[in-house]
């Protein structure tokens, strides 16, 4: 049996998520006594998305070991350190799991029925760009990506056990402070942008994009948020649950929390790759 959600109920909703995907999961009004959503059922479609990116970065891997002999189309150095060499042919696929990364994203956020196919493409593209970064640019230095894992583990671990054991709840307060905070980063950003477009202003807006001291920073508040979406995330699963979401929705969770999840691991390996990028220097 299906019901609607009270309204009252409906404007008390989460005002803000780490993703599009859990965003619109909470404007869902079905609920049901029979076949509802369940935690393992959320696990077990996380833990598949995990294994499709996994199954991604296996082939990036097989794609390089094919183009080993291609001629050189284009070299760039990335935090002054890393030297990327590529073929033509790895530029364009490398494009393309980027480009099908971000399509099926936004299917998966507003076509919510397809979340089973794109998120699947979705994993795999992002598996496939993650794999490109540590066994590609990071020749020589692969082990920080075991090490961006290992620190992914980590900040789902911790902020995990603060949600589930009631130190940090997802609460209006904060969820006011998450919005503060991404709308401060997002602010941020507009104004360098801004700042590039006015003569006045863009020498001294280039001279901070310049320093690392400062794009370590901004990169260390970026992870911060998205660690703290996890609460929000994982609020707003326990509400899936617990409100009796119709089963199909598990694919939305999963999907969601997987996004957030390889958020975090990027931000980390880009905070990793600035550091080995200036240790020398």
């Amino acid at each position: 049996m299906n019901t609607a959600l009270p309204r009252e109920r409906k404007q008390n909703r989460t005002l803000v998520h780490s993703n599009p995907v859990l965003s619109r999961l909470s404007k869902v009004s079905e609920r049901t006594e029979t076949n509802a959503a369940t935690y393992s059922g959320i696990a077990s479609k996380t833990l598949y998305f995990l294994l499709i990116t996994l199954a991604g970065m296996i082939a990036q891997l097989l794609v390089k070991t094919a183009m080993a002999g291609e001629p050189v189309w284009q070299t760039l150095t990335i935090y002054e350190k890393f030297t990327l060499s590529l073929s033509m042919k790895e530029a364009v696929i490398v494009g393309a799991a980027l480009v099908i990364g971000l399509l099926c994203e936004l299917l998966g956020i507003f076509v919510r029925k397809t979340i089973p196919v794109t998120g699947t493409l979705y994993a795999a593209s992002q598996g496939y760009v993650i794999s490109f970064l540590v066994f590609k640019v990071l020749t020589g230095y692969e082990y920080l990506g075991l090490e961006a894992l290992l620190l992914t583990v980590a900040v789902v671990a911790v902020m995990s056990w603060l949600y589930s054991s009631g130190i940090v709840k997802g609460g209006k307060k904060f969820r006011t402070v998450l919005l503060t905070l991404l709308l401060g980063s997002i602010g941020f950003g507009v104004l360098g942008f801004l700042g590039t477009l006015i003569p006045a202003t863009r020498p001294f807006v280039e001279t901070m994009l310049q320093n690392p001291a400062l794009s370590i920073a901004m990169d260390v508040i970026g992870l911060i948020v998205a660690a703290l979406f996890l609460i929000s995330d994982f609020a707003l699963i326990d509400a899936c649950v617990k409100e009796g979401y119709p089963k199909q929705y598990e694919w939305s969770a999963a999907f969601g929390l997987v996004f957030t999840v390889i958020w975090i691991y990027l931000k980390i390996l880009d905070l990793l790759m600035q550091f080995a990028g200036k240790k020398d220097d």
